[in-house]
């Protein structure tokens, strides 16, 4: 019997709904693995910045005020770039064996909404949106870093000569 036939056969277990809280609990919606490194490297380099800023629309993971940057650090599921990451066809793919799948697919997508959104905002006041993802952290920084430095760099000289 084929791979294929043999998972028609099996019927798929739900799981209880307290292990399911249970891992939604887990998930951080802050300070990440990803979103620490990337602080403490920028923190390490003398920046200094204000982390989930309820004062800047979209609450960025990292805000530069005088400069007008805000950094958002994505995680890949929440904010629809898993099917890339799982090396998947589409992003529809990602949630054909899931259970709940259309609410899944409509709250990923609302999430993507919303970062176009705050991107268009920030940027019409003004800002500069950088954004990265998680998984692209975790696998090194230092093209995170310097893009972030080079846009500091390039606002801090812009504010002192008035360009």
């Amino acid at each position: 019997m084929g791979y294929k036939a043999a998972r028609q056969r099996v019927t798929k277990a739900r799981r209880e709904p307290a292990v399911t809280s249970r891992i939604m609990a887990a998930v951080r919606g802050r300070d990440t693995k990803a979103e620490l490194s990337l602080r403490r490297a920028l923190f390490a380099l003398g920046f200094r910045y204000r982390v989930n800023d309820a004062a800047v629309f979209g609450k960025p993971d990292i805000a530069f005020r005088t400069e007008r940057i805000a950094v958002f650090v994505d995680g890949d599921f929440w904010h629809g770039n898993a099917w890339r990451v799982r090396g998947l066809k589409s992003f529809d793919e990602q949630f054909r064996r899931m259970q709940r799948s259309v609410f899944w697919r409509k709250k990923i997508s609302r999430n993507v909404e919303r970062d176009t959104e705050v991107n268009a905002h920030l940027k019409g006041a003004g800002w500069l949106v950088l954004r990265f993802w998680e998984s692209e952290l975790e696998k090194s920084n230092r093209s995170a870093i310097r893009r972030i430095t080079t846009a500091l760099n390039r606002r801090r000289r812009r504010l002192h000569h008035g360009a």
